[in-house]
């Protein structure tokens, strides 16, 4: 079995523009065939394991969870060598368990979202992956572990409902969500989470909440100061998170026992004497394992 050197991908939510003890750091841009990504990458190593970190929303938050360019960003990662996505995101609490302050560590997504690019394929090639299980199990047991050794109130699976945005819930809305069983309320990890598993890699989310949404009876009581008070310390949380994690999660393996860099073996449907050449061009960072081979 060949052996995998891991490069960790880490994708900075809202409040995380850096990550602090990088070594080696250097901001580079990197083009995609999509456009460009929300910012330059950040290229450094946390001991002996090499990292690139991206600010989803870019330095100084400039972009939307709608605007997005959420393809560029993941190509962008790809051709960077990254193999692992650690993906950080603030959200809101539809569970009275999940006070601001906690962490979750998803393992399924509801997806609410309706004015992005959502796949890679379509355009002269068609492919259709398994998103029964979206998130790598592999990653979320070494999240796991990091965040208890840095004794962080974390709690292993729950589903997060990705809205559009960039408004808030209505109450209704909020309260359809809790019935639907969703435990936190973001903007951004659809199509993000689609996106990975196309570009065979494997992704994980730690969702990082900030407040309950507006079903709580006390959610008038809530200032916009408090919300970023706990979206900075969460910030402060994660990068310890992240310095706990990736160690571990950066040691030599083998290929993914749960599939996710094998997730196109049997995804691509279009023939290939009907494949676009210029979208097979275009997809050769994501997918060219299975298009070249």
């Amino acid at each position: 079995m060949t052996a995998i050197q891991p490069v960790i991908g880490i994708v900075g939510g809202s409040g995380l523009y850096d990550i602090e003890g990088l070594e080696e750091k250097v901001w580079r841009q990197v083009p995609t065939p999509w456009g460009q990504p929300s910012d330059a990458l950040l290229f450094g190593r946390l001991g002996d394991v090499r990292c690139v970190f991206l600010p989803r929303h870019g330095r100084g938050h400039p972009l939307s969870p709608t605007h997005l360019n959420y393809r560029a960003n993941i190509d962008a990662l790809k051709r960077s060598g990254v193999t692992d996505v650690v993906s950080l995101s603030a959200v809101g609490s539809l569970r009275a368990d999940l006070p601001p302050g906690s962490f979750v560590i998803v393992d399924q997504f509801v997806d609410r979202s309706f004015a992005r690019e959502k796949s890679f394929f379509g355009e002269g090639v068609v492919a259709h992956v398994s998103m029964a299980h979206p998130v790598c199990a592999r990653l979320g047991d070494g999240l796991e572990a990091a965040a208890r050794d840095v004794g962080l109130n974390v709690t292993r699976g729950g589903t997060y409902l990705v809205m559009e945005g960039p408004q808030f819930s209505t109450k209704a809305e909020s309260e359809l969500y809790r019935a639907w069983g969703a435990s936190v309320i973001g903007m951004t990890n659809m199509p993000e989470a689609k996106l990975a598993r196309e570009a065979e890699l494997c992704y994980a989310t730690v969702a990082m909440v900030t407040d309950f949404d507006c079903w709580h009876p006390d959610h008038d009581h809530v200032t916009v100061e408090a919300v970023v008070k706990v979206l900075l310390e969460n910030a402060d949380r994660a990068r310890s998170l992240v310095r706990a994690a990736v160690p571990s999660l950066g040691q030599s393996r083998g290929t993914c026992p749960c599939g996710c860099d094998r997730a196109l073996d049997n995804a691509i449907i279009t023939a290939a004497h009907m494949r676009d050449p210029a979208s097979v061009t275009r997809l050769e960072a994501v997918a060219g394992r299975v298009l070249n081979g």
